[in-house]
């Protein structure tokens, strides 16, 4: 009945591949979406939130959860700049930089499966034509 469903199907797989990847974090005590935002700070410290929300598709309000749960494992930290105290860089803390390893590891096993279960080249080409497909809509 749905099999022409955007929708529908997109949100199936969604839920199918973030099953994999929320058990595969569960070890760290972080949902997906926390492990990448943890990594990508991680990889650029003194990010800007703004530069977190655009780089991982967020609003700025989900991205201040994000980093205020992130603040209370004490894996983030922010620290003010300019005398006006509302612009804010974020850097990672020791505690997180010790699960660094860790975390890039579990990222790089959940592409490998991903690429055992579907092909390298159909991974590679799924990924683009979802990237396509929301730069499509979003011009729309």
């Amino acid at each position: 009945m749905f099999e022409e469903c955007l929708y529908f199907n997109s949100n199936a797989l969604a839920r199918t591949v973030t099953r994999i990847w929320t058990e595969k974090y569960r070890q760290f005590n972080l949902s997906p979406p926390h492990a990448f935002l943890l990594r990508l700070v991680l990889a650029n410290p003194g990010m800007f939130p703004r530069e977190l929300a655009e780089e991982l598709n967020l609003t700025r309000s989900t991205i201040t959860r994000f980093l205020d749960s992130l603040e209370k494992q004490n894996l983030l930290v922010r620290q003010t700049i300019g005398s006006d105290g509302r612009e804010v860089q974020i850097f990672p803390t020791q505690k997180a930089e010790k699960i660094q390893t860790q975390l890039n590891d579990t990222g790089k096993e959940l592409t490998k499966l991903m690429k055992d279960i579907l092909g390298k080249e159909e991974l590679s080409e799924i990924v683009l034509t979802l990237r396509q497909i929301k730069k499509s809509i979003d011009k729309s």
